[in-house]
């Protein structure tokens, strides 16, 4: 009986071996996990300190012209901490600003010329964009029509993580690096977003390229570019870190009109 009960321990054993481990990025955590929590899939989102429309456009995998068209947004696309936004056209309705600007009429008895006046003012000095809850960030972000004639990859190294078409996968890239390393503007464009409020993604930037494409570089040990900021293919425009990860790398995404694509179909050969 003793015979029988350690050979039938040992093929139990061998069993447990066979089954696949799970999938796991070189970071330690499954892959493209710690970025997605940072994704917006409600149909309205309530803007928080530290936002841009194009960082919400960002997490909610949209083109940020149909966010401002939803909400009646021109440029530079002023939004404000507590403003509701809709995110889509299914069954809702444009709310706009006048979610905040009613809740600012409420609190008041003043007249309604005054109250503007105030209101305006307040805006001006809302916090907005900046990491550091700084003064309101007046981003003027022209339409950009020029074409992309190539991209160039942000920084050397062994790509740890590829891009996932599924929804729970990589929406980019991970490349492996030493921290302090410097990481380059894959195109010509301009600065749209640079801070930490994107959960998920540490210190990031997103570049604008043209009305069409976007480029993202996250996790990084320091920003050396600010919003607004015009940047030539090739620039340093910041240090590798592993700010909200839990390992030293670059995760770069390029965006066509909101939607995540595969970096490598862009990027040289190498």
């Amino acid at each position: 009986m003793l015979i029988v009960f350690l050979t039938m321990g040992m093929l139990l054993s061998c069993a447990e071996r066979t089954r696949p481990a799970p999938v796991v990025s070189l970071a330690g955590k499954a892959a493209g996990s710690t970025v997605n929590k940072s994704t917006i899939k409600s149909k309205q989102y309530k803007v928080k300190s530290g936002e841009t429309l194009y960082s919400i456009a960002w997490r909610s995998g949209k083109d940020v012209r149909t966010i401002a068209s939803l909400n009646r947004l021109s440029p530079p696309y002023r939004i404000y901490p507590g403003q509701i936004l809709v995110l889509t056209d299914k069954g809702s309705k444009t709310v706009a600003s006048a979610k905040v600007s009613s809740k600012i009429l409420v609190k008041t008895k003043q007249p309604a010329q005054k109250i503007s006046k105030k209101v305006v003012a307040n805006q001006k000095t809302q916090a907005y964009g900046e990491e550091s809850g700084g003064k309101f960030t007046n981003v003027r972000v022209p339409s950009l029509t020029q074409k992309v004639r190539s991209w160039m990859w942000p920084v050397s190294g062994k790509i740890i993580s590829s891009f996932s078409s599924s929804a729970k996968g990589n929406k980019g890239i991970d490349i492996a690096g030493n921290k302090g390393k410097p990481i380059k503007a894959a195109a010509d464009g301009l600065v749209v977003y640079a801070g930490n409020a994107l959960r998920g993604y540490g210190n990031l930037i997103i570049i604008k390229h043209n009305d069409d494409y976007l480029s993202a570089y996250a996790h990084n040990e320091s920003l050396l570019v600010k919003e607004q900021q015009r940047v030539k293919a090739g620039k340093v425009i910041a240090k590798m870190g592993n700010s909200g990860t839990d390992r030293t790398m670059l995760h770069f995404e390029i965006r066509f009109r909101g939607k995540s694509v595969n970096p490598t179909r862009y990027l040289p050969k190498i």
